[in-house]
């Protein structure tokens, strides 16, 4: 089974792309972050034609989640235990946000993750990162407890660089999210409670985002941000793993590459 996450960056605007990269890959299963629309805007109509089943959460312009398969589609659940809301307002209602979708597909319970970006050290989204994350932790620790051969993942992209050599130059980053100890800690969090990192073996040295401004793509100067995190049980099936930076090239492309697993199930 081919799964591949992917932060699109608007599934309206990148549609075609995003079909291109179903062929091109032949991909079993596609977990998209920051879809940007509602339930009803999402273009799953072209995905559809192309055989494949689609789950999508949005609730507004922002975040937006999706998957697609055409390996079966199933117990399809828009909110993990206990997972925070964010309201900037931190008076008021803090409001789940489209942040995550699952469902089961072909046996594997495939988790499409957009993890709170955290903005700034000092801002309250900073917070909500973390409490985010140890709500998603604290959940996978319940489900392998619930079922030790679970075959399940934690894909998508997750605004940590677990390792300094995640970023083209950590001066650049000095006092700057993504790179702290104590998003770092919550990663090792995640693989400790069992969620095995699987794509860096096979892509060493390869980075998964490079921003717009400043031709951060042309200057090689990019970030690893999106993972793939497998239960035992799915981990050791891992073949292979692949990064498609070519999609990031040309008019019209994501920030964000294409991140490729394929497991032997």
């Amino acid at each position: 089974m081919r799964i591949c996450t992917w932060n699109v960056n608007s599934a309206r605007t990148r549609i075609d792309r995003i079909a291109a990269v179903l062929e091109r890959h032949s991909i079993d299963v596609l977990a998209m972050q920051e879809t940007k629309c509602k339930d009803a805007q999402f273009p799953g109509a072209q995905l559809e034609e192309m055989g494949y089943e689609i789950a999508h959460f949005g609730l507004n312009q922002w975040n937006g989640v999706a998957i697609a398969s055409r390996v079966g589609l199933e117990d399809v659940a828009t909110s993990f235990a206990d997972q925070p809301g964010f309201t900037k307002d931190q008076e008021a209602e803090q409001l789940l946000e489209a942040r995550h979708i699952a469902a089961t597909c072909g046996g594997v319970r495939v988790h499409s993750l957009y993890v709170p970006n955290g903005r700034e050290i000092d801002d309250p989204h900073f917070g909500y990162k973390l409490r985010f994350l140890e709500a998603l932790r604290t959940a996978g620790v319940a489900s392998l407890e619930a079922d030790p051969e679970l075959k399940a993942a934690y894909v998508g992209d997750f605004n940590i660089a677990p390792l300094d050599e995640d970023v083209w130059d950590m001066a650049a980053f000095e006092g700057k999210t993504h790179v702290t100890e104590p998003e770092r800690e919550a990663f090792r969090a995640l693989e400790a409670a069992g969620w095995a990192e699987v794509t860096r073996a096979h892509t060493e040295g390869e980075w998964t985002y490079w921003d717009y401004q400043k031709l951060r793509f042309q200057k090689r100067e990019g970030m690893r941000i999106d993972f793939q995190l497998a239960t035992p049980a799915l981990a050791s099936t891992v073949t292979d793993a692949f990064i498609d930076r070519e999609e990031r090239k040309g008019k019209g492309a994501s920030d964000h590459a294409p991140v490729i697993v394929d497991y032997d199930v």
